[in-house]
């Protein structure tokens, strides 16, 4: 008994049964019942439609077999120092409590600020007295600075 497939729903079409298109290329299409005849000369796409064999392959509808899922693996976390720290004083200043944390911060800016100010004295001892030393320049226009005439 030679069993056919229907061209649209993919069903199994039995001797006797369901109806012959050709088209005028000569191809031949089978079709089970004139829903799917209907919906062929329609148009229809049958990955869309979801009774269609197509679209429950296309779908993974109705594959028993395959139960078993695939297992992912788990990403494993290291933990690495970077450029700098090293992993211990990572986890040290992890391990320290706000109040510390704290109190190491206002640290570091006092001993910050002392320094700006010991710079700033520095620097005014060094420098020149009040006083000018030399004369403004006398103006000078744009046209003089190239080399051209001062003016008409």
């Amino acid at each position: 008994m030679k069993v056919e497939i229907d061209s649209f729903s993919g069903y199994r079409i039995y001797p006797s049964k369901g109806k012959l298109f050709v088209r005028g290329d000569s191809k031949i299409f089978r079709f089970s019942t004139s829903k799917t005849a209907s919906l062929f000369h329609q148009r229809k796409n049958p990955r869309k439609i979801a009774w269609t064999q197509v679209y429950r392959r296309m779908h993974k509808k109705g594959i028993t077999e395959e139960v078993a899922k695939k297992r992912s693996r788990r990403t494993v976390k290291h933990q690495r120092g970077i450029v700098g720290a090293d992993l211990t004083a990572i986890a040290a200043k992890r391990n320290q409590t706000a109040a510390a944390r704290l109190q190491q911060r206002q640290a570091a800016i006092t001993k910050a600020k002392s320094e700006k100010k010991a710079k700033e004295a520095k620097k005014e001892k060094t420098s020149k007295p009040a006083g000018r030393s030399s004369a403004p320049a006398p103006k000078v226009s744009k046209q003089q600075m190239k080399g051209g005439k001062g003016g008409r």
